[in-house]
């Protein structure tokens, strides 16, 4: 039954994914404005993290910034189901420029495993495409509580049936140990960073001044293979009418990312992570419960955004 349901979801979703882009884009407008109208967990969220996050912003430019924020998020949503349901190498033509894509290449010849780290920027979905055009790739993910929804992402993200070029793990205590023998064998494996890991599986480190529990795994995964660790983004730089154009973006990661001292791991994934976040705020995925988690056991959350 939950095949079935994924697959009733996915034939959903690609009949809506085949409306004109011009209706999507409307359609991701208007969910963002009723968002904002009803006032929504979504809206309450990144009105907190702004407040969080850019305090010296003056009230109508955070709220200007919200509006963005629920826009561009609502239409990567509807961007997202075209993505899943379109054949990649047609998604990828949407890539007009590729900045620093050699990077990528010299790292999986020099054969020693590559941790590559995307930030919840612009559109993730995208970058892991492109990734898996390249070489077989491996991405931590965390599983959905629907068993539905879990079949319906294993289903779009195996790169439409070559499932060989897409292994999805989960982020639970087996995972790592399958990380690692991935990159052991000279792999590439795509990491979401700024995902709060439950308490006791991170260390706390400054993300926009503000202290966030931060998964400490890339550094450990680095500090233990001698895997090349890069950045990787999909950045929105404008539209046509067919729908949105990017630009990839890989980059060395910092080396201290790999330092064998936790705290200066994470405090440098973290700055990475913010200088991405600081290109344009609005692309960044700041309906997300970053902070909630705090060193003296508050949540800036609680109780206005649950």
């Amino acid at each position: 039954m939950t095949r079935l349901l994924a697959a009733l979801l996915h034939a959903f979703a690609y009949a809506l994914a085949r409306l004109p882009w011009r209706l999507l884009a409307a359609l991701g407008d208007a969910l963002a404005e009723r968002t904002l109208r009803r006032d929504r967990r979504e809206a309450r969220v990144a009105a907190r993290n702004l407040e969080l996050a850019y305090p010296d912003l003056l009230p109508s430019e955070r709220e200007a910034l919200r509006r963005g924020i629920l826009r561009t998020t609502a239409r990567q949503t509807l961007e997202t189901l075209r993505l899943w349901t379109t054949p990649p190498a047609r998604n990828l033509s949407r890539i007009d420029e590729h900045i620093g894509s050699a990077h990528l290449d010299a790292a999986i010849a020099a054969g020693r495993g590559v941790i590559v780290i995307a930030p919840h920027y612009g559109n993730w979905e995208l970058l892991n495409q492109w990734l898996a055009s390249r070489t077989p790739l491996a991405i931590l993910y965390a599983p959905p509580e629907s068993p539905v929804m879990d079949a319906f992402l294993n289903r779009v993200r195996a790169a439409h049936g070559d499932a060989s070029r897409v292994t999805q793990i989960r982020a639970e205590a087996a995972g790592a140990r399958q990380l690692f023998k991935w990159l052991q064998g000279g792999g590439v494996v795509g990491i979401l960073p700024d995902q709060q890991p439950k308490q006791g599986d991170g260390e706390f480190a400054p993300f926009f001044d503000r202290p966030a529990l931060t998964m400490s795994l890339p550094g450990r995964l680095a500090a233990r293979t001698g895997a090349t660790v890069l950045m990787a983004w999909c950045e929105r730089i404008g539209e046509d009418d067919d729908g949105p154009r990017f630009a990839l973006h890989v980059e060395p990661a910092p080396a201290q990312v790999a330092d064998r001292d936790v705290a200066t791991s994470v405090a440098a994934l973290n700055r990475a992570v913010e200088q991405v976040a600081r290109r344009d705020p609005a692309q960044y995925q700041w309906t997300y419960k970053r902070f909630s988690i705090q060193p003296d056991g508050t949540n800036p959350y609680w109780p206005d955004c649950y």
